[in-house]
C-alpha cells in the first residue's frame, strides 16, 4: 500500500532533550509523535509512506518512509489529522477523487467554524468519536522501548500537561492533593509562551510544587520510571491520552478522571479513576496495592504502536473500498 501522510512539525516530534523552561512551537507534539510511529509501523510492514512534513526533518527518515514537500499522486490512501494545514490534503484528495481519512485526537467542536466530521474521520477514542456522532476508532499506540520500567519507586506524583492546558489537566487539584497526601508533586510540560509558562511557575511555586519544564527522551523516561504514580485529574473531553500510557510503559500507576475516553485507557489494576479530592487522596494512600509489572504488561498488550498501526491499516483498507464502492455507484 502506498501511504501518504501530512503533518506539520520537524520529524521527530519528541527530541531527544527536552527545552526546559523555554517555549516551544509544539508544547505538546503528542499528535505529531503519533504519526511519526505510524509513518514508522506503515514502512516496518512493508508498506510504501510517503511523508509530508511542513517542518521539515532533522534526522533520516525510517526505512520505507520518504520525505516529500507537497501532495503527490499516485498514493493508494492519504491521511493528516486535524491541526491548520490539513486541508491542504483534504482539498487535494477530494479534488482528484482520492481516498483519505483524517485522525481526530482532540475535542474541537467548540472551536469557531469547526468543521463537521465526515464518514472518513478516525478518532482516537469511543468516547471522543461519540462526541461528534461518529464511530471509527483506532486507541493511540507508543513504543516500550522509549520507555525504562521500573519496579522501584521514588515518593513524588508527576504531573505533566502543557502550560496553555495545565488548570484544564487539573494542575490545582494536583497540588491540592500532594498538599494534603504530604508528598512531593513534580510538574513537567512546557508553552508556546514565556507568558504561558511563567503562570505555570508561579502556580506551582504557590503551591509548593516543582516546576521542572520541558522534558524528553532519556530524562522524560527517567521521571516517568521513578514517580510514585502520574497525576491527570483531568477536566478536559480527553481523547486518548499519552501521558497515562507513557506511565504505564513505565511501569508507573496513574491517578486520573473518567474524562473523555480516559476510562478506555485505565482499568482498575493499572490506576484509580476518581471523582473528587478525597478519592485522588485516598488513592495515594492505595498505591501500593498496583503492581508495576502488570501496568507495564498491560501497556504493552493494548497500546503498542503495532496494534495501532495494524488497526489503522485496517481502515485505510475499509476507506479504499468506500470511496471504490461510491465511485461505481
Amino acid at each position: 500500500m502506498r501511504v501518504l501522510m501530512l503533518s506539520n512539525h520537524c520529524y521527530p516530534s519528541f527530541r531527544p532533550v527536552g527545552s526546559g523552561l523555554k517555549p516551544t512551537e509544539f508544547p505538546s507534539g503528542s499528535g505529531g509523535h503519533v504519526q511519526d510511529l505510524l509513518a514508522r509501523g506503515l514502512g516496518e510492514l512493508g508498506h510504501q509512506v510517503f511523508y509530508l512534513l511542513r517542518g521539515g526533518h532533522s534526522v533520516p527518515l525510517p526505512e520505507g518512509v520518504e520525505f516529500v514537500s507537497e501532495p503527490i499522486d499516485g498514493a493508494d490512501i492519504y491521511q493528516t489529522t486535524g491541526a491548520p494545514g490539513s486541508e491542504l490534503i483534504s482539498s487535494f484528495a477530494t479534488r482528484h477523487g482520492l481516498p483519505w481519512i483524517l485522525t481526530c485526537h482532540l475535542d474541537r467542536t467548540g472551536s469557531n467554524g469547526a468543521a463537521p466530521a465526515g464518514d472518513n474521520w478516525i478518532f482516537v477514542s469511543h468516547s471522543l468519536a461519540q462526541t461528534y456522532r461518529k464511530s471509527r476508532v483506532v486507541l493511540n499506540g507508543l513504543d516500550p522501548a522509549d520507555f525504562r520500567y521500573s519496579a522501584s519507586k521514588e515518593r513524588f506524583l508527576l504531573f505533566m500537561a502543557s502550560a496553555e492546558h495545565a488548570l484544564t489537566k487539573g494542575l490545582k487539584t494536583a497540588i491540592a492533593v500532594a498538599r494534603r497526601c504530604g508528598i512531593r508533586l513534580v510538574v513537567a510540560g512546557t508553552g508556546g509562551s514565556h507568558e504561558a509558562i511563567e503562570r505555570i511557575e508561579a502556580i506551582c511555586r504557590d503551591g509548593g510544587a516543582d516546576y521542572i519544564g520541558d522534558i524528553r527522551g532519556t530524562g522524560k523516561a527517567d521521571w516517568l520510571a521513578a514517580a510514585t504514580a502520574v497525576l491527570l485529574p483531568s477536566r478536559a473531553n480527553e481523547g486518548c491520552p499519552l501521558t497515562l500510557i507513557e506511565a504505564l510503559m513505565s511501569g508507573t500507576p496513574v491517578l486520573t478522571s473518567d474524562a473523555g475516553g480516559i476510562p478506555e485507557v485505565v482499568s482498575p489494576d493499572v490506576g484509580y479513576i476518581c471523582h473528587s479530592e478525597d478519592d485522588y487522596v485516598d488513592a495515594v494512600a492505595r498505591l501500593d496495592q498496583i503492581s508495576s509489572e502488570r501496568c507495564r504488561a498491560y501497556a504493552i498488550e493494548r497500546f503498542h504502536y503495532q496494534r495501532m498501526v495494524r488497526d489503522y491499516v485496517r481502515e485505510f483498507e475499509h476507506e479504499i473500498a468506500r470511496v471504490a464502492g461510491h465511485s461505481r455507484a
